[in-house]
């Protein structure tokens, strides 16, 4: 009677930011041939099964003809997608003794092909992460290689077929390991980004955007159709600074997550996130079966762009509150809870009323004040306070004759970029982040006032009636215009400015 064979090899689980080792473990007994799998796989999962046996018989091997058992350990963890074939196909052949064991500190995962060719996972940066935390050695599809060498001190073996890692394992050829893809480590000029140089006129909107970009600081701007404001919204990547490697990296790993595509030529470039107003409050905080990164975990270290804010679900919009505060999106379910980054920018663009034209428009509004109020009322208060500069853009700004020749271009994105980059150093090194992400503890540590720019201060609160929340958001925004004056004290002028912005709508 055959005897009793086991092999255990080691793969990763994906749930929600998390990256959980999961242990293949394959038994091969006596009795009628059978495929059992545990551990809580799914369907895509348990269909593992008929890949694995065409892949191992299209490859010369021996699909055994036994009780096989494969165990998927932790139990109580859902496991997903086809990353598991790759273990569970060398598990069965170690088991029935057709190839030895692998070293131990290898990983496997990619999803076979029936010809036995290694296809794509997703995940795989966010796998090469947590493989080298723990000093192992990950295989992978060529492809997700090279997408997990973007972790550049990770280990990662390029894998294109289950025969090539056979004959790895079994010492007849050496698999190579991914070489790590050319990255842009400073901001990249060739991408060709939009320009600053691009618009006309509104010196005060361009102004709050690079205040915005230099404090990291969310901002609406408000104003009739064709007046410009996503044409400004879509010229804040290219003045905001480049991220960090670890930022960077956190966001690489959101994407991969996701499993989106990844561009090593935008390494450091920060995610720019604009879902449809039409996007479920889901598909914005993330979730679903399994958790996946939402649009705002996406937009982690970045910018989440809402055109015409209004039109949003209201579900959609009040999910924002707690990430705009704290940094991440807690996902509970009857399962569990997970935790997800969802450090953004917001940056979103509204009318003034349901037809859109305003007051300032050259053909008169007809909307009655009970509408108006309606519509500026499907933004919440608290989404509203949440957002430290309320911005008007004016259509008659932007006009000039047909023939005139357009204003001279005064500001670039280029020098606007260089402004901000010297702008958010100071902050680094002052505080450790950004302005927008200072505690009201911190923020009256470094937000420095003398005796007559604080009674100035209180004066405006009142006058204004601005809640606490508000109180800070614009002593917050009056410090980043002092850094970009690169004054260590907040002067008068600062408050008034971030004022008019903080009480313009």
């Amino acid at each position: 009677m055959p005897a009793t064979h086991l092999s255990i090899l080691f793969s990763r689980a994906l749930l929600g930011a998390r990256v959980i080792p999961v242990s293949v473990e394959i038994h091969l007994g006596n009795g009628l041939p059978q495929f059992n799998m545990v551990g809580l796989p799914d369907t895509e999962v348990r269909e593992s099964r008929e890949r694995v046996r065409v892949a191992l018989l299209a490859n010369g091997f021996e699909f055994p003809q036994r009780r096989i058992t494969v165990n998927l350990a932790p139990a109580d963890l859902p496991k997903e997608s086809g990353r598991f074939d790759l273990p569970i196909a060398l598990g069965i052949l170690i088991a029935s003794q057709q190839i030895p064991p692998p070293v131990k500190n290898l990983e496997f995962a990619g999803e076979l092909a029936l010809d036995g060719q290694l296809r794509p996972i997703r995940g795989g940066l966010a796998m090469a992460v947590a493989a080298h935390a723990e000093g192992r050695v990950l295989v992978l599809p060529s492809s997700s290689a090279q997408e997990a060498r973007l972790h550049l001190e990770a280990s990662i073996h390029s894998a294109p077929s289950l025969a090539a890692v056979c004959a790895h394992i079994m010492g007849k050829q050496t698999l190579s390991f991914a070489d790590a893809p050319e990255r842009k480590e400073e901001h990249n000029d060739d991408l060709t980004l939009p320009d600053l140089a691009d618009i006309y006129g509104q010196e005060q909107a361009c102004m709050a955007l690079i205040v915005a970009a230099a404090g990291g600081h969310s901002l609406l701007f408000y104003g009739p159709p064709g007046c410009g404001k996503t044409l400004l919204a879509e010229r804040l990547p290219g003045i905001l600074p480049p991220m960090t490697q670890e930022e960077a990296l956190t966001s690489a790993v959101n994407r991969s997550l996701a499993g989106l595509p990844l561009n090593h030529q935008t390494w450091k470039i920060r995610p720019f996130r604009r879902p449809h107003h039409t996007t479920p409050a889901l598909a914005i905080t993330g979730g679903g079966n399994p958790i996946r990164p939402g649009e705002i975990s996406l937009a982690h270290q970045g910018v989440l762009f809402l055109d015409e804010l209004p039109e949003f679900s209201r579900a959609s919009l009040e999910a924002l509150r707690e990430p705009l505060e704290s940094g991440e999106v807690y996902i509970s379910r009857v399962a569990g809870a997970e935790v997800l980054p969802a450090k953004f920018q917001l940056l979103a663009t509204m009318n003034p009323c349901p037809c859109g034209r305003g007051q300032d428009d050259a053909k008169p509004c007809r909307c009655t004040e009970a509408k108006i109020q309606a519509y500026r009322a499907r933004v919440s208060a608290p989404i509203l306070d949440r957002i430290d500069l309320w911005v008007p853009v004016r259509k008659e700004a932007i006009l000039h004759r047909a023939d005139q020749k357009p204003p001279k271009v005064a500001l670039t994105s280029q020098k606007a970029r260089e402004k901000v980059i010297q702008s958010r150093q100071i902050q680094l090194n002052r505080q450790g982040c950004e302005n927008a992400r200072l505690s009201a503890r911190n923020l009256m540590n470094v937000a420095s006032l003398s005796s007559q720019v604080e009674a100035t201060w209180h004066h405006i609160i009142q006058t204004h009636r601005l809640s606490p929340r508000g109180a800070h958001r614009l002593l917050k925004v009056a410090r980043t215009l002092a850094d970009l004056d690169q004054i260590p004290l907040i002067h008068e002028s600062h408050l008034f400015m971030a004022a008019q912005w903080r009480a313009a709508f």
